[in-house]
């Protein structure tokens, strides 16, 4: 399944390591070494229409999302609910 995280980026939720908050930057000199190292190598998508709120680290990129974390935890949540949901199609209905 797919997350939207702004700014016209779409990712797959398989990929997604972690959604950090972006306050958390300067409060955490491993997050900032990792930004900075990450970079260099060309690795970072940021947004230059909005002011990121969270961030999100994939395996090969961290993307800086205007989208609070709470937001982006409800997408991508949305795959354990659709899981949930029981099939209704037209084969199941003839059982009823």
């Amino acid at each position: 399944m797919f997350i939207h995280i702004g700014d016209d980026h779409v990712i797959q939720s398989e990929d997604v390591v972690a959604i950090i908050d972006h306050q958390l930057i300067s409060s955490s000199s491993i997050i900032e070494e990792m930004i900075f190292n990450q970079r260099k190598n060309r690795k970072v998508i940021e947004s230059e229409e909005e002011a990121a709120k969270a961030i999100v680290l994939t395996h090969d990129y961290i993307y800086f999302s205007p989208l609070s974390v709470y937001t982006l935890k409800k997408r991508a949540n949305m795959r354990t609910t659709l899981n949930k949901l029981e099939d209704f199609t037209e084969t199941g209905e003839s059982e009823l």
